[in-house]
């Protein structure tokens, strides 16, 4: 059994394409929280959580279900990282706002959360996904940054590969 799994909610396409994307390098199980795959949390050492911001900072509409399921797993001694698509242009002052409420949901878990990215190449006015400088997880914008948006991927996984258990 994989120890790494990725955990995606998706409306568009995006997240769930660069979540099979990951999974593929990774040979990594992926679920679709659509299919509230509640169960499968604790089967992993490894989560990888992907989620989309709709309009001025919300979750993705199977996230906005699911997040409770996420709120009362047991995440203790996992390894956990985040990554979302949002708008930097239209959005800028919400910009992948709802990797932000993911964080905020894992934060006190007791896991350990890997993957923070630099903020540099970003053009935004304000992310709530921004602690200390660093996006707490991988950002990407399809809707102006599409050409970043495999090498960000790669780059990012060669980054948080190591801190898998």
């Amino acid at each position: 059994m994989s120890k790494t799994a990725i955990f995606y909610g998706s409306s568009t396409g995006n997240t769930e394409a660069a979540a099979k994307e990951m999974a593929g390098q990774l040979n990594a199980d992926i679920f679709d929280v659509a299919g509230k795959p509640t169960d499968k949390l604790a089967e992993f050492d490894n989560l990888i959580l992907g989620t989309s911001t709709w309009g001025i900072g919300d979750l993705q509409d199977d996230w906005d279900e699911f997040i409770t399921e996420l709120d009362e797993a047991n995440l203790e001694g996992k390894v956990v990282a985040l990554f979302g698509f949002g708008d930097s242009e239209s959005y800028g002052d919400s910009f992948v706002d709802a990797i932000g409420t993911l964080y905020k949901t894992i934060r006190e878990k007791g896991c350990r959360i890997v993957g923070a990215c630099d903020t540099e190449g970003y053009v935004y006015v304000e992310s709530t996904a921004e602690v200390d400088g660093k996006f707490v997880g991988l950002p990407l914008d399809e809707e102006n940054q599409d050409h970043l948006t495999d090498s960000r991927i790669e780059a990012w996984l060669a980054k948080i590969q190591p801190e898998f258990i």
